[in-house]
Protein backbone atom coordinates (compact mmCIF):
# COMPACT_ATOMS: atom_id res chain seq x y z
CA UNK A 1 0.00 0.00 0.00
CA UNK A 2 2.83 2.50 1.12
CA UNK A 3 6.08 3.29 1.46
CA UNK A 4 8.09 6.28 2.12
CA UNK A 5 7.76 7.55 6.04
CA UNK A 6 6.75 4.53 6.81
CA UNK A 7 9.87 3.63 7.78
CA UNK A 8 10.76 6.12 9.93
CA UNK A 9 7.89 7.59 11.42
CA UNK A 10 5.37 4.42 11.39
CA UNK A 11 7.93 2.37 12.81
CA UNK A 12 8.53 0.00 10.15
CA UNK A 13 12.06 -1.21 9.09
CA UNK A 14 10.64 -2.54 5.73
CA UNK A 15 7.52 -1.03 4.75
CA UNK A 16 7.03 -3.31 1.69
CA UNK A 17 8.08 -6.21 4.44
CA UNK A 18 4.87 -4.53 6.64
CA UNK A 19 2.26 -4.71 3.80
CA UNK A 20 3.56 -8.24 2.32
CA UNK A 21 3.06 -9.48 6.22
CA UNK A 22 -0.82 -7.94 6.29
CA UNK A 23 -1.59 -9.46 2.87
CA UNK A 24 -0.32 -12.84 3.49
CA UNK A 25 -2.46 -12.99 6.74
CA UNK A 26 -5.52 -11.46 5.88
CA UNK A 27 -8.40 -11.80 3.83
CA UNK A 28 -9.18 -9.16 1.55
CA UNK A 29 -12.65 -9.26 2.99
CA UNK A 30 -11.60 -8.37 6.46
CA UNK A 31 -9.51 -5.41 6.00
CA UNK A 32 -11.20 -2.93 7.17
CA UNK A 33 -10.49 -0.61 3.93
CA UNK A 34 -12.69 -3.18 2.29
CA UNK A 35 -15.40 -2.29 -0.69
CA UNK A 36 -17.85 -4.78 -2.37
CA UNK A 37 -18.38 -1.44 -4.23
CA UNK A 38 -16.04 0.89 -5.12
CA UNK A 39 -17.13 4.07 -4.66
CA UNK A 40 -16.92 7.21 -5.24
CA UNK A 41 -13.60 5.96 -6.24
CA UNK A 42 -15.34 4.75 -9.71
CA UNK A 43 -17.55 7.86 -10.16
CA UNK A 44 -14.91 10.31 -9.42
CA UNK A 45 -12.69 8.23 -12.24
CA UNK A 46 -15.29 8.33 -14.73
CA UNK A 47 -16.49 12.17 -14.48
CA UNK A 48 -12.56 13.15 -15.33
CA UNK A 49 -11.85 10.49 -18.10
CA UNK A 50 -13.06 8.17 -20.57
CA UNK A 51 -12.33 4.25 -21.01
CA UNK A 52 -9.44 5.39 -23.75
CA UNK A 53 -7.95 7.50 -20.93
CA UNK A 54 -4.40 5.70 -19.04
CA UNK A 55 -5.63 5.57 -15.37
CA UNK A 56 -2.77 4.60 -13.00
CA UNK A 57 -4.40 3.20 -9.67
CA UNK A 58 -1.48 3.50 -6.76
CA UNK A 59 -1.42 1.36 -3.94
CA UNK A 60 -3.86 -0.57 -5.16
CA UNK A 61 -4.07 -3.72 -3.13
CA UNK A 62 -6.82 -6.22 -3.82
CA UNK A 63 -9.48 -3.25 -4.66
CA UNK A 64 -12.55 -4.13 -6.83
CA UNK A 65 -12.00 -0.77 -8.82
CA UNK A 66 -9.77 -2.35 -10.86
CA UNK A 67 -12.86 -5.14 -12.33
CA UNK A 68 -15.20 -2.30 -12.28
CA UNK A 69 -12.88 -0.27 -14.67
CA UNK A 70 -12.68 -2.93 -16.55
CA UNK A 71 -15.86 -3.96 -17.24
CA UNK A 72 -17.22 -0.57 -17.83
CA UNK A 73 -14.35 -0.88 -21.06
CA UNK A 74 -11.35 1.33 -19.54
CA UNK A 75 -8.16 -0.18 -21.58
CA UNK A 76 -5.38 1.62 -20.54
CA UNK A 77 -5.17 0.58 -16.61
CA UNK A 78 -1.40 0.17 -14.74
CA UNK A 79 -1.97 -0.38 -11.15
CA UNK A 80 1.09 -0.33 -8.27
CA UNK A 81 1.52 -1.46 -4.65
CA UNK A 82 4.56 -1.36 -2.77
CA UNK A 83 3.50 -5.22 -1.30
CA UNK A 84 3.59 -7.80 -4.59
CA UNK A 85 1.61 -10.55 -1.95
CA UNK A 86 -1.24 -7.87 -2.85
CA UNK A 87 -0.69 -8.01 -6.62
CA UNK A 88 -0.51 -11.65 -6.85
CA UNK A 89 -4.10 -11.62 -5.04
CA UNK A 90 -5.51 -8.94 -7.32
CA UNK A 91 -3.95 -10.92 -10.08
CA UNK A 92 -6.36 -14.24 -8.88
CA UNK A 93 -9.08 -12.10 -8.26
CA UNK A 94 -8.73 -10.80 -11.92
CA UNK A 95 -8.23 -14.03 -13.63
CA UNK A 96 -7.97 -14.16 -16.93
CA UNK A 97 -9.00 -9.85 -16.90
CA UNK A 98 -5.60 -9.42 -15.42
CA UNK A 99 -3.85 -9.72 -19.18
CA UNK A 100 -5.81 -6.57 -19.80
CA UNK A 101 -3.81 -4.43 -16.77
CA UNK A 102 -0.26 -3.07 -16.47
CA UNK A 103 0.07 -4.72 -12.79
CA UNK A 104 3.58 -3.85 -10.89
CA UNK A 105 5.35 -3.61 -7.70
CA UNK A 106 6.57 0.19 -7.22
CA UNK A 107 6.78 2.82 -4.59
CA UNK A 108 4.23 5.47 -5.24
CA UNK A 109 6.62 8.10 -4.13
CA UNK A 110 9.46 7.14 -6.86
CA UNK A 111 7.19 5.01 -9.09
CA UNK A 112 8.01 6.07 -13.26
CA UNK A 113 5.69 5.71 -16.07
CA UNK A 114 6.39 4.84 -19.82
CA UNK A 115 3.92 7.94 -20.62
CA UNK A 116 2.05 10.47 -19.06
CA UNK A 117 -1.11 9.62 -17.72
CA UNK A 118 -4.22 11.07 -17.63
CA UNK A 119 -5.79 10.09 -14.50
CA UNK A 120 -3.79 8.90 -10.91
CA UNK A 121 -6.08 7.57 -8.47
CA UNK A 122 -4.82 6.89 -4.47
CA UNK A 123 -7.59 5.78 -1.80
CA UNK A 124 -5.98 5.77 1.50
CA UNK A 125 -2.20 5.29 0.61
CA UNK A 126 -1.33 9.19 0.95
CA UNK A 127 -2.86 9.81 4.29
CA UNK A 128 0.56 7.19 5.77
CA UNK A 129 2.93 9.42 4.46
CA UNK A 130 3.36 11.13 7.90
CA UNK A 131 6.78 13.14 6.97
CA UNK A 132 6.62 15.90 5.10
CA UNK A 133 9.58 15.09 2.87
CA UNK A 134 7.82 12.02 1.76
CA UNK A 135 4.85 13.93 0.94
CA UNK A 136 6.69 16.28 -1.12
CA UNK A 137 8.19 13.87 -3.03
CA UNK A 138 4.78 11.92 -3.52
CA UNK A 139 3.76 15.47 -5.21
CA UNK A 140 6.71 15.37 -7.21
CA UNK A 141 5.83 12.08 -8.85
CA UNK A 142 2.43 12.69 -9.00
CA UNK A 143 3.18 15.69 -11.25
CA UNK A 144 5.72 13.76 -13.04
CA UNK A 145 3.26 11.26 -14.08
CA UNK A 146 0.18 13.21 -15.20
CA UNK A 147 -0.02 15.11 -18.13
CA UNK A 148 -0.97 18.97 -18.06
CA UNK A 149 -4.54 19.28 -17.39
CA UNK A 150 -4.83 15.35 -16.47
CA UNK A 151 -6.16 14.86 -12.78
CA UNK A 152 -5.18 13.59 -9.96
CA UNK A 153 -7.61 11.94 -7.12
CA UNK A 154 -6.76 10.85 -3.53
CA UNK A 155 -8.87 10.14 -0.51
CA UNK A 156 -7.72 9.76 2.62
CA UNK A 157 -9.10 10.25 6.35
CA UNK A 158 -11.12 13.03 7.33
CA UNK A 159 -10.26 15.10 10.32
CA UNK A 160 -12.64 12.92 12.66
CA UNK A 161 -11.74 9.49 10.92
CA UNK A 162 -9.46 7.38 12.50
CA UNK A 163 -5.76 8.91 13.67
CA UNK A 164 -4.32 4.80 12.42
CA UNK A 165 -4.45 1.74 10.53
CA UNK A 166 -3.08 -1.19 9.77
CA UNK A 167 -1.22 -0.43 13.24
CA UNK A 168 0.05 2.89 11.72
CA UNK A 169 -0.21 6.69 12.22
CA UNK A 170 -2.05 8.05 9.82
CA UNK A 171 -2.45 12.30 8.72
CA UNK A 172 -6.06 13.35 8.53
CA UNK A 173 -7.31 15.95 6.18
CA UNK A 174 -10.15 18.19 5.27
CA UNK A 175 -10.35 19.14 1.26
CA UNK A 176 -8.64 22.77 1.78
CA UNK A 177 -5.78 20.88 3.85
CA UNK A 178 -5.23 17.85 1.62
CA UNK A 179 -5.59 20.53 -1.21
CA UNK A 180 -2.99 22.45 -0.40
CA UNK A 181 -0.26 19.35 -0.45
CA UNK A 182 -0.43 19.32 -3.94
CA UNK A 183 -0.80 23.34 -4.36
CA UNK A 184 2.32 23.44 -6.28
CA UNK A 185 1.13 21.79 -9.36
CA UNK A 186 -2.43 20.70 -9.03
CA UNK A 187 -5.49 22.90 -8.71
CA UNK A 188 -8.84 21.82 -7.12
CA UNK A 189 -11.49 21.05 -9.05
CA UNK A 190 -14.02 18.95 -6.87
CA UNK A 191 -13.95 17.65 -2.81
CA UNK A 192 -16.08 14.57 -1.44
CA UNK A 193 -16.70 13.52 1.73
CA UNK A 194 -17.28 9.83 2.03
CA UNK A 195 -18.00 7.52 4.92
CA UNK A 196 -16.92 4.26 4.76
CA UNK A 197 -18.16 1.09 6.63
CA UNK A 198 -15.68 -1.26 7.07
CA UNK A 199 -16.84 -5.11 6.99
CA UNK A 200 -17.64 -5.26 10.91
CA UNK A 201 -20.10 -1.85 10.72
CA UNK A 202 -17.75 1.18 12.18
CA UNK A 203 -18.15 4.13 10.38
CA UNK A 204 -14.85 5.85 9.01
CA UNK A 205 -15.33 9.18 7.07
CA UNK A 206 -13.09 9.96 4.53
CA UNK A 207 -12.47 13.03 2.07
CA UNK A 208 -11.65 12.83 -1.29
CA UNK A 209 -10.41 15.57 -3.77
CA UNK A 210 -10.16 15.87 -7.55
CA UNK A 211 -7.17 17.81 -8.57
CA UNK A 212 -6.08 19.24 -12.28
CA UNK A 213 -2.52 19.28 -13.31
CA UNK A 214 -1.37 23.10 -13.73
CA UNK A 215 0.87 23.56 -16.72
CA UNK A 216 3.23 25.30 -14.91
CA UNK A 217 5.82 22.76 -13.67
CA UNK A 218 6.97 22.61 -9.96
CA UNK A 219 8.37 25.28 -8.21
CA UNK A 220 10.35 22.97 -6.12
Amino acid sequence: MVACSARKSGGMADPAAHWTEVWANKDPADTSWHQDAPEPCSRLIREVSTPASRVAIVGVGVSPLIADLLSRGYEQLEVIDIAGDALQRLRGRLGPEAGRVRIREADACVAVFDAPVDVWHDRATFHFLTDPADRSAYVRSAARAVRPSGHLIVGTFALDGPDQCSGLPVVRYDAGSLATEFADGFDLVESVDHDHLTPWGARQPFVHVVLRRSSAGLKS
